[in-house]
């Protein structure tokens, strides 16, 4: 059976018997209807293959101790699986504390997954399970005022990640960056390269006080004034500053993002929406629905009808917008492109704004969970035990291109994507740059690198010409294939959880299985048989490290 099947098949064992338990039990089928065995794979070996927490979910229900029901639930599971085709795949099942149902694969169907992964090489870890579903990421979404940042590189890093994740699961996946080109950032912009023309001009013009003040303001300036000459010494606006400042800086920007291999297939433009009359068409649609009021002489979206903690002014007094008014805008736009999920990446200061906005995705019309906003935390940059001001370029903070340009683009994105993406991130340079075990990427780098070594020598190696993996016995080689068998179930978990640290960390894992068994065992010897199922073995974890990291975007090397 494939490896997406057994998943399945064990489910629907494990739903339906535990069903019949509680029929016994005389609980009624519709109150067991909500519960759904979902399968995971547990941390600890000792534990199994995959592991069900459905007689927790029921004890409740049936006011019988968890271990109790697991016990019960199990015995109608082995009947089931030993009269379908999970037969020969599952080799035992047992019941841990404090309710666990475990379940082992026998050593034949992993001998098998070996001969899958060798056949599905470069697709395997993919799957269906988005049935082609159309999906959006907006990640990164930078105001174009300034040069990316380490915090936009992990978001750019992580958002990417993400995309190639869903797309492995059979997602149609739409990356998207919202471009904020109009408004008071942009008119400050506009300000600060018009100051500095002016100087550059031989005029003592005064830089405002809330310019933007990084030396990247000079060099727009210097590169305007290349264009221009003195043209605009007299100007009596500032439009033409500002429209040269956002081209400038989002040509950067494009720049940065294509070193870091991210490709954003929309820009969508807030201008653009403004004036193609989206968000009168979306306020009138929450108006006509009575979501909309007037209070104080402003405008009241009744956000508090879905959960907000108040209600949130979209016109103020003034008749001016506020900024959650274009975003719900934005976001009916979204929909009415046919997206039928939208993860939205956002930095760690908009916590607040998610429940307001989710309130409008469903005053709109779209199930609550639509919509996914994912917070990302900062990143620190550490050298020496201290933390980095890198910047020449930008002053105040590290820039994107200072991060690549010091360790690389691969380094830089499995360092971003080394943490959960609630966690803060120290990055640390001196730790990155040593080709050491303490260096998560080169560890997993040097695996794969030794892996290309081992089969170029067992090319001119006496080796026999059938695979039987019989003969791969050792608990090193066992612990790698139980491995290799989840790398589907963690790329799955990865999209349900939206977080792309699963994978990484599973590859973590499988490297190190790889270096265990290397260390101990030869893999090119004198018995060609042996040697013939070792360099199969290692072959499908190369095959499997490349898969995984391809997703995060990150390179293997041949050599190091």
């Amino acid at each position: 059976m494939h490896h997406g099947e057994i998943e399945k098949s064990l489910a629907s064992i494990i739903e339906s018997s535990a069903k019949t338990v509680l029929q016994h039990l005389n609980i009624q089928p519709q109150v067991f209807r909500g519960i759904k065995a979902e399968l995971e794979f547990p941390k600890e070996k000792a534990h199994g293959d995959l592991a069900s927490n459905i007689a927790l979910k029921c004890s409740k229900l049936a006011s019988r101790p968890p271990l109790e029901i697991a016990a019960m639930f199990r015995d109608g599971i082995e009947k089931s699986v030993n009269t379908s085709p999970l037969k020969g795949a599952i080799g035992l099942i047992e019941v841990k504390k404090p309710g666990f149902i475990n379940f082992f694969f026998s050593k034949e169907y992993l001998d098998g997954v070996l001969l899958e992964i060798e056949k599905a090489a470069d697709n395997f870890g993919r799957s269906d399970i988005g049935a082609g579903a159309k999906l959006q990421i907006e990640f990164v979404s930078a105001n174009p005022t300034g040069p990316l940042t380490i915090a936009h590189g992990r978001q750019a890093a992580l958002g990417d990640s993400l995309a190639g994740i869903m797309e492995s699961l059979g997602y149609d996946v739409t990356r998207e960056y919202y471009l904020n080109d109009e408004g008071n950032q942009m008119n400050i912009l506009g300000r600060s390269i018009r100051a500095r023309y002016m100087n550059l001009c031989g005029l003592d013009e005064p830089f405002p006080e809330d310019g933007y003040k990084g030396s990247y303001v000079i060099d727009i300036a210097k590169d305007f004034e290349k264009i221009h000459g003195r043209e605009y010494m007299q100007a009596p606006d500032i439009d033409e500053f500002r429209e040269f400042g956002l081209k400038w800086i989002l040509d950067d920007i494009k720049r940065d993002l294509a070193d870091f291999g991210v490709k954003f297939d929309v820009w969508y433009s807030q201008k653009a929406l403004r004036e193609s009359g989206h968000t009168e068409e979306a306020v009138a649609f929450l108006k006509k629905n009575g979501y909309i009021y007037e209070s104080e002489g402003a405008v009241w979206f009744k956000s508090t009808e879905f959960g907000d903690d108040k209600d949130r002014v979209i016109y103020k007094s003034d008749g001016s917008a506020t900024y959650l008014t274009p975003d719900i805008a934005y976001h009916q736009e979204k929909f009415r492109r046919g997206f039928k999920k939208i993860i939205d990446i956002w930095g760690p200061d908009h916590h607040g704004y998610i429940p307001r906005l989710k309130a409008a995705v469903q005053a709109l019309g779209h199930p609550e969970d639509s919509l996914s906003v994912l917070i990302v935390q900062l990143a620190t940059l550490y050298r020496n035990g201290q933390p980095v001001s890198m910047s020449t370029r930008a002053g105040e903070f590290v820039t994107l291109r200072e991060v690549m340009d010091e360790v690389g683009k691969d380094v830089a994105r499995f360092c971003f994507i080394s943490r959960r993406m609630s966690s803060h991130l120290d990055f640390d340079l001196d730790v990155v740059k040593k080709e050491s075990s303490e260096n998560p990427v080169f560890y997993i780098q040097y695996a794969h690198a030794r892996i290309w070594s081992i089969l170029e020598y067992g090319k001119d190696a006496e080796v026999a010409e059938s695979f039987d993996p019989g003969l791969l016995k050792e608990p090193e080689e066992i612990e790698i294939m139980r491995l290799l068998r989840q790398f589907p179930m963690a790329v799955a978990l990865s999209g349900r959880l939206l977080e792309p640290y699963v994978v990484l960390q599973y590859l973590q894992e499988l490297a190190s299985a790889f270096h265990s068994f290397y260390n101990k065992h030869r893999v090119v010897g004198d018995d060609s048989r042996l040697t013939k199922s070792r360099v199969v073995l290692v072959d499908c974890i190369r095959i499997v490290l490349a898969n995984g990291l391809r997703l995060l975007g990150v390179s293997l090397p041949k050599k190091m």
